[in-house]
């Protein structure tokens, strides 16, 4: 039997997070005992107290708080939202025990923005983490000793595990019902919860927005300059000479205060106009890709893939508006 201690911060916890942990590994359990077999899993709602935590119009009774002797296999650390630094100070007292409990062999675990909390013990200090794609610019500002991976559903190093954003969180737990009950069991899983099994990638769903949340006022004009225009083929010495810099200082700069190559920055800019035009409009592939000023096809093709993880063919059947009409009729 593995104890697993879902965390039950204060705050604005995400109620999906802790409900959905709970479902899956209870169903497992109730698959189990069918088939004869003895329940693998004992799911344990850990406070800081046992006193309820309300959130919005729904309050969470804790089983135990933190001076119970548990000792858990796995703790999960569903999201909170709201302001990080007030919800880290509101949870800061998890912090010992997440790490008295790693220390004794068990798994950690966050789910989409709970790895804020995760990376507050800095047991994820050199090591790889994902989570969700909007948060991405403020957690790479506070912990940036962690090997963030944002396009990445699933992250698994030493024991300590997270998934991307909102409802990814659920290929994490399917993960998991594999690693410890089997893929017979996590394929049974996906099915009752009608979860697309083995998908490994957020990056279809991710938005590019630059990051500038920084004080070099001269990147950021190189920045509005790429946003607006890039339907035209810009460089790094066109950008470089306009803002009197040399070419090596500036792609320093650029890269410091934007977590981006020019380059990448550049590419990610015409790949966010293109998905635009892709959802939107009925242009086909390649007058999309010449509106966003790119004339090689399989340049095109291949960064497009690189950046959302499908063609442009495959991006747009599967988010086209008039695509997902058609189906739906």
């Amino acid at each position: 039997m593995k104890n697993i201690a879902l965390l039950i911060p204060q705050g604005d916890t995400s109620l999906s997070n802790i409900e959905a942990t709970f479902k899956m590994f209870t169903k497992v359990n109730e698959a189990l005992e069918r088939a004869g077999k003895p329940p693998l899993f004992k799911v344990y709602l850990v406070g800081l107290t046992r006193e309820p935590n309300t959130t919005h119009a729904f309050t969470i009774h804790p089983d135990m708080g933190l001076d119970n002797a548990l000792r858990a296999d796995l703790v999960i650390i569903p999201a909170v939202h709201g302001d990080v630094k007030k919800v880290l100070e509101m949870n800061k007292d998890f912090i010992p025990w997440i790490i008295k409990q790693y220390k004794y062999g068990a798994g950690l675990v966050s789910l989409c923005i709970g790895a804020f909390i995760l990376a507050s013990t800095g047991l994820l200090d050199g090591r790889s983490c994902t989570t969700h794609w909007l948060a991405v610019n403020e957690f790479r500002s506070m912990f940036p000793k962690v090997k963030l991976v944002p396009y990445k559903i699933i992250t698994d190093e030493d024991g300590i595990y997270s998934s991307g954003g909102a409802y990814s969180s659920l290929n994490l737990i399917l993960y998991l019902v594999e690693k410890f009950a089997g893929r017979e069991m996590a394929i049974l899983t996906a099915k009752i919860f009608e979860i697309e099994i083995d998908r490994g990638s957020q990056s279809p769903f991710m938005m590019f927005n630059g990051q500038k949340e920084h004080e070099d006022q001269e990147i950021i004009k190189a920045q509005d300059y790429i946003e607006t225009n890039y339907q035209e083929k810009i460089t790094v010495d066109q950008l470089a000479i306009m803002l009197c810099m040399g070419r090596r200082n500036f792609e320093r700069r650029f890269r410091k205060s934007t977590s981006n190559s020019v380059i990448e920055y550049i590419q990610r800019v015409k790949i966010e106009a293109a998905k635009r035009s892709l959802e939107t409009s009925r242009e086909n592939v390649n007058e999309v890709m010449y509106k966003v000023g790119y004339t090689d096809t399989k340049a095109f093709r291949t960064t497009f893939k690189k950046i959302t993880g499908l063609s442009p063919i495959q991006y747009r059947t599967k988010y086209n508006k008039e695509n997902v009409s058609q189906f739906e009729n």
